[in-house]
């Protein structure tokens, strides 16, 4: 992957033309499960049906983990994971605050409150090391 500035924004993966490339074949297994039978299927035997699909060892692995940040990170787009996490039953919300490391009630109080904090390390190359 080519180097881009805003790969230096800590905490952040942006879901570009690259990472949609890495990750289409998730996304496309992610799209299948908005068919009942397809859901079905998936819950029925998760790796089975995951070896359905050209994906990455990684990906595989970060989807039966349910390893959000790692499906994003591995080229999934947060808008079809989700229905990964629809199919599990659980929100939007609720996946978004296991990504952010907050508990549901937090991260609605935050959004609530108008979202995180722009203040505090905006560069990799600010982070503190060791």
């Amino acid at each position: 992957m080519s180097e881009k500035p805003y790969h230096d924004i800590p905490g952040t993966t942006l879901f570009d033309a690259e990472q949609s490339r890495l990750g289409y074949h998730l996304n496309m297994f992610c799209m299948s499960l908005m068919k009942a039978e397809n859901r079905e299927a998936f819950k029925a035997d998760e790796r089975g049906y995951l070896d359905r699909w050209p994906m990455t060892e990684a990906q595989k692995q970060s989807v039966l983990d349910r390893d959000w940040n790692g499906m994003i990170a591995l080229g999934g787009n947060i808008y079809f994971t989700s229905k990964i996490a629809a199919t599990d039953g659980l929100s939007f919300q609720q996946i978004a605050a296991m990504m952010s490391g907050v508990t549901q009630a937090q991260y609605a109080r935050m959004m609530l409150d108008g979202g995180r904090s722009v203040e505090g390390v905006r560069s990799k190359k600010e982070q503190p090391h060791g």
